[in-house]
């Protein structure tokens, strides 16, 4: 593990609790994205895992939702790879960790930087040539696995004095490991860089990914226990294709001032066909009709557009240097959104409706926004980092909600413009190789284009909705002790206000409806640690069996709401309570991590052991599962990984390894729909084999 240098090109690290993850040093099995080997090393990160292609991540921390990542800004190379950022921000992409160089995680702190988001920034960085040796590099890695797995990859890359360039094709497939599950993810990527003058570098890059996946539904905790890996549905089918462009400019002015512009654009659907009813619910043939019942079809299509600018020089004060970050930011998204198709009655890969799409809605958004910060050095071992972010955005909402013969039911055409300003002020200060941080930085949530609609005949929404907002505060000291020592030790507080809820309301006439409206606030308070320790460098230098690394990643969370109000429908009446004091849904009190990696000439294997506490599914912490399982408790889990790498040389290498070795029986999620609902699996005991050459 690695933290991010106080600058990188024109982004200011300094003060923040951040991560650096470099892929060459990850052991484990990336090529299916098993994202709690990749990070490990990271406190608190909490995963959903129950996707066996590896493609749809859900990562989380201090308690927000994992659901598609979207507490987090996700960004491929800087630029935004999720559906829309602020109406529908599930990441339904995710780079193929094989073509990964680096990643980035930059927790609360980076709202300023990066966009509003709760959880920070994740960075995936890709391969790009300019690390390769010669004009032309040829690299391979094929794997087989449990459960059918096979993925090929292949790239070519290289240098020259003006130019790098990167290219890849990346295919995998497999059953998974429920009946029902089988996958096929594609993916190509191309980039290339030129340095036009000593001041100048442009680049380019595309990429396209698709796939298609079965979907074997959730369960009830009776048909869990009894075989965990059953599968119920054989009818339901998800399908997403992603492509996107990106234009990235670097000018340096001189040696203490530069300038970065990227321009990126993103075309995608996301197609989902299936029966989606509670596994209590039998998907069989009729007897009367001979066929199944007509599976729901839902459409989403993406168009999005944006561009980026950051400006840093540094400047003199008297006798000391500090620097200044600024940049700007636009942003146009468009969704077109068809749902509760009425598909057809087979069982294949299709997206056939046999009448207009009941609900067919056009959404849009709009954003600018604008930042700076600051480092201000006093001496030479405080930094002081004020900074400051406006964001401007409009969403629109438009389109119909339902449809019975030719009639329509309109929803109002809404636009909600919001204008904001995100403060934020951090510190740093330096103790030889080590440094105590801390930051403040407030964060917003704007409500979501799910959250503007509602069925017309039983909700209402409130015209005086207002966006999510709160803040994140970090405290922690970090370092590393010569070659032998790595820590970073730190609290936190998380304040999330103006949550938006649904809550039961009743009018004068009797009757009962549901009114979406802002029900309270949460607080998460917690601790986050990572020591990584080399007992053979501290103690035995000079030793020729090896060098051994232990590690603890280790984060307590108290995420709890306060203050919310609940009010429900109890036969005629309304009964109401309050969540004060329950703890946040999907939140783990205790997520836990250590290893051990053993190395030794050609040869490095890695250990890990992982435990994350009791959950609940729902904010009412229902500890008895409900009978479809879509709410009750999500127990606590322990799960082991091995793997291992043997270089035969510089060119070619042999990695294997064994997850959930001694096949822990767990789940993370309930999904109260898509794609169960009930309880979605994770996986048993697998295994896998990966040979790789570059030449």
């Amino acid at each position: 593990m690695h933290f991010l240098p106080e600058i990188v090109g024109t982004t200011i690290n300094a003060g923040k609790k951040n991560a650096l993850i470099v892929m060459d040093n990850v052991q484990g099995n990336v090529v299916n994205n098993t994202m709690r080997q990749v990070m490990a090393k990271v406190p608190g990160i909490q995963i959903w895992e129950s996707d066996p292609s590896g493609i749809q991540i859900g990562i989380a921390a201090r308690g927000l939702s994992p659901n598609r990542s979207w507490e987090f800004n996700i960004r491929q190379n800087g630029y935004d790879i999720s559906s829309d950022p602020f109406g529908y921000p599930e990441a339904y992409y995710t780079p193929q960790l094989n073509s990964v160089q680096r990643i980035q995680v930059v927790r609360g702190a980076a709202s300023l930087q990066y966009g509003p988001q709760f959880g920070g920034l994740v960075n995936f960085i890709l391969k790009d040539g300019s690390e390769a040796t010669k004009p032309f590099q040829y690299e391979t890695q094929q794997t087989l696995g449990s459960f059918n797995l096979f993925n090929t990859y292949h790239a070519v890359g290289g240098k020259t004095e003006k130019i790098n360039y990167y290219g890849f094709w990346d295919h995998r497939r497999g059953d998974g490991f429920r009946a029902n599950s089988g996958f096929h993810v594609n993916t190509g990527f191309v980039s290339t860089t030129w340095k036009i003058s000593p001041k100048l570098k442009a680049g380019v890059e595309l990429t396209h990914f698709d796939y298609t996946s079965q979907q074997p539904g959730g369960l009830t905790d009776a048909q869990f226990q009894a075989d965990h890996i059953q599968s119920l549905r054989s009818r339901n089918w998800f399908g997403v294709r992603w492509s996107m462009a990106a234009l990235n400019l670097d000018y340096a002015f001189n040696p203490t001032t530069r300038m970065n512009v990227k321009v990126f654009g993103m075309e995608g659907v996301r197609n989902s066909v299936g029966f989606l009813q509670p596994s209590t619910l039998k998907d069989s043939i009729n007897p009367t009709t001979l066929t199944y019942t007509n599976r729901r079809v839902d459409l989403d299509q993406y168009r999005n557009a944006g561009a980026e600018a950051r400006f840093i020089t540094d400047y003199t004060i008297g006798r000391q240097n500090h620097t200044l970050s600024t940049g700007a930011r636009i942003f146009t998204g468009h969704t077109f959104r068809r749902q509760n198709g009425r598909g057809d009655t087979g069982s294949d890969f299709n997206f056939n409706v046999s009448a207009p799409f009941p609900t067919s809605l056009d959404f849009h958004t709009f954003n600018t926004a604008f930042f700076a910060e600051n480092i201000f050095r006093i001496g030479k071992e405080l930094l002081i980092i004020p900074g400051i972010r406006y964001e401007h955005i409009s969403n629109t909402t438009a389109g119909r909600l339902g449809l019975v013969g030719n009639t329509e039911t309109r929803t109002p055409t809404d636009t909600r413009n919001r204008n904001f300003i995100l403060p934020g002020i951090a510190m740093e200060y330096h103790v030889a190789a080590t440094e105590i941080y801390a930051n403040y930085a407030q964060a917003y949530r704007p409500v979501l284009f799910s959250e503007l609609i509602g069925n017309p005949t039983t909700d209402v929404i409130d015209q005086n909705l207002r966006d999510a907002k709160g803040h994140n505060i970090d405290i922690g000291y970090r370092g590393r002790v010569k070659d032998w020592l790595f820590f970073d030790v730190s609290v936190f507080s998380l304040d999330y206000r103006d949550r938006v809820g649904m809550l039961a309301q009743q009018r004068t006439d009797g009757s009962f409806y549901n009114l979406r409206t802002n029900v309270g606030n949460s607080r998460s308070r917690g601790t986050e640690m990572l020591v990584e320790f080399s007992p053979v460098k501290a103690w035995m230098q000079g030793s020729v069996k090896g060098n051994l690394t232990l590690f603890v990643s280790s984060a307590l969370i108290d995420a709890r709401y306060d203050n919310v109000r609940v009010v429900a429908k109890s036969g005629n009446n309304l009964v109401e309570t309050n969540l004060a004091g329950k703890r946040v849904e999907n939140a783990p009190a205790g997520i836990h991590r250590a290893g051990m990696t053993y190395a030794r000439g050609r040869l490095t294997a890695t250990l890990q052991y992982s435990y994350v506490s009791k959950a609940y599914s729902d904010a009412n912490n229902t500890a008895t599962a409900v009978a479809t399982g879509v709410n009750g408790a999500i127990p606590s889990y322990e799960v082991v990984d091995l793997s291992g790498t043997w270089r035969f040389n510089e060119k070619l290498f042999l990695k294997a390894g064994v997850n959930n070795l001694f096949n822990e029986k767990y789940f993370t999620r309930r999904a109260g729909g898509y794609p169960g609902p009930g309880i979605m699996p994770a996986e048993p005991r697998n295994g896998f084999i990966t040979v790789g050459a570059k030449f």
